[in-house]
């Protein structure tokens, strides 16, 4: 979503002659208090998700894929606290501005972007390296290198700070009224890379995954890290990529842009929503609802993240350790 090039004001619609923003309609105040709650709630929610799978839980290869997604979440949701405290206030203030302001709100537009926009390849590589898994599962157990998730997130990094960093540059706010031909330029290929690349993308995996679901549930439950996939796609999809659309027709000029700062914040707010549901999604689908254990949360982690490597080595495991007893029970007879 190109957040960065509209002007982040307030709307000031019936808004008389001395009278301040703070009396706009809707009331955008409350609207932005409760974006704050929503992202404390998805603050904490990542942090436990990070803290956990670096920490208590054995990593594979989906689960370093998870950790690149929550710190993408939590750096989205931390900064754009900051600007919805600069927008209650614009709201609230008589005199709102301040030396530096324009410069403020750039540099938490890029730290939010950075963060949305790794979260989104992120998101879509997890889900393609599943459905390669399905697909081509003996090239994928053999020929797969074992550091993999950490080089392609690496890379996803460097590409979506580089995204962000170069829209937020190059396209001014002025540029969303007069555009240039550079803006117009980084506004195609943000545009392509999310509805062009990384939607299809995401689309073709999850129904590789929910045909794999369909195919084995008669013989067995499908593994839950399908069902976190999925869910996160179609969350991502609903919330997020409509407003994609949305801000790529009214730069072009084929919607009316006489709504365009509502579209700003609701943009924002579906941001907002997806990252603060993403560790909640890992937790509901994980839990086991008719066992309660003392490291529920743990618990509910590592059965979201479990993959057939992880059951093999269980099963291997379990055989030693059986074989071992059986070995032990034979020389004290």
């Amino acid at each position: 979503m190109n957040n960065s090039t509209v002007t982040p004001t307030v709307p000031d619609q019936n808004i008389t002659d001395g009278d301040y923003p703070g009396k706009a309609e809707p009331p955008w105040t409350v609207i932005f208090a409760i974006a704050i709650v929503f992202c404390l709630i998805g603050l904490v929610g990542n942090i436990i998700v990070f803290w956990y799978l670096c920490f208590k839980i054995k990593k594979n290869k989906y689960t370093i894929y998870i950790i690149n997604l929550s710190v993408a979440d939590f750096i989205y949701l931390i900064f754009t606290i900051p600007v919805l405290i600069l927008y209650i206030n614009t709201l609230t203030n008589p005199n709102p501005n301040f030396e530096g302001k324009d410069s403020v709100y750039l540099f938490f537009e890029i730290l939010c972007d950075s963060g949305q926009y790794s979260g989104m390849f992120i998101l879509t590589a997890i889900s393609l390296e599943r459905c390669l898994s399905v697909l081509f599962p003996l090239w994928y157990q053999c020929h797969r290198p074992q550091n993999l998730s950490t080089i392609i997130c690496t890379a996803l990094w460097v590409i979506g700070c580089s995204e962000s960093l170069i829209e937020n540059l190059v396209c001014s706010p002025e540029d969303f009224v007069m555009p240039t031909t550079a803006c117009t330029a980084v506004q195609i290929i943000v545009f392509g890379l999310s509805i062009v690349i990384c939607l299809p993308i995401m689309v073709i995996s999850s129904l590789t995954l929910l045909i794999k679901i369909k195919r084995t549930f008669s013989e067995q439950y499908p593994q839950k890290l399908y069902i976190i996939i999925i869910t996160a796609v179609f969350v991502f999809i609903i919330s997020v990529i409509p407003m994609n659309f949305l801000w790529f027709f009214l730069y072009f000029d084929l919607l009316s842009d006489d709504k365009v700062i509502e579209l700003y914040y609701a943009g924002m707010f579906c941001v907002v929503l997806n990252c603060t549901i993403d560790p909640y999604i890992y937790f509901i689908v994980g839990k086991k609802w008719k066992q309660k254990t003392s490291h529920s949360i743990q618990d509910a982690l590592q059965r979201a993240f479990r993959t057939e490597d992880d059951e093999n080595d269980d099963s291997s495991s379990n055989k030693t350790s059986n074989t071992s007893s059986q070995t032990n029970l034979a020389i004290t007879f």
